[in-house]
């Protein structure tokens, strides 16, 4: 009886694991969603793995040769509990594929640290000390804050780790 089992990828290797991994015949699941990518003052949208370097594989463990996954060119290991590989139940695809777009994308909607409005003091840098106004966060670990400066509103761009709530 197949069952779905997870493989460890090397890094940035989940496609090339799964092409390899379907030319042995075996039934594969990397589930992906879309990604907004800023490089060189342009943004663009990329595809990228739900899960970082994980990938599910289907096989029956009595009759297939499941122990060539490990040697399959950009598979780390298969995730197992000493000798035996792991299960993942059909009911954890099934929810995932169940999320899936028109598209067969995972739509993620990543919640900001901070609420809109909510006052925060930046931790380092040369701003440190001065308090600001949350306004978003973007894909890339940074916020946008609103800071008083010399009299005016300006819109400061800082990193995650460079600030933290005051309430």
């Amino acid at each position: 009886m197949k069952q779905w089992y997870l493989v460890y990828t090397r890094t940035g290797m989940e496609r090339m694991a799964q092409g390899h991994l379907e030319n042995q015949g075996f039934t594969t699941y990397l589930p992906r969603r879309r990604k907004e990518r800023r490089h060189a003052r342009r943004v663009d949208s990329i595809l990228v793995p739900l899960f970082p370097r994980y990938l599910f594989v289907s096989f029956d463990i009595e009759a297939d040769p499941w122990r060539s996954v490990n040697g399959t060119f950009g598979v780390q290991y298969l995730v197992s509990m000493g000798e035996r590989a792991s299960v993942v139940p059909e009911s954890v695809i099934e929810s995932i594929q169940l999320r899936e777009n028109a598209e067969g994308l995972i739509d993620i909607e990543e919640a900001p640290p901070y609420a809109p409005g909510e006052v925060i003091e930046i931790t380092q840098g040369a701003l440190a000390a001065h308090t600001g106004i949350f306004k978003c966060a973007n894909d890339n670990q940074r916020i946008t804050v609103l800071l008083s400066l010399l009299g005016r509103e300006t819109e400061v761009k800082l990193p995650m780790n460079a600030v933290r709530s005051i309430g």
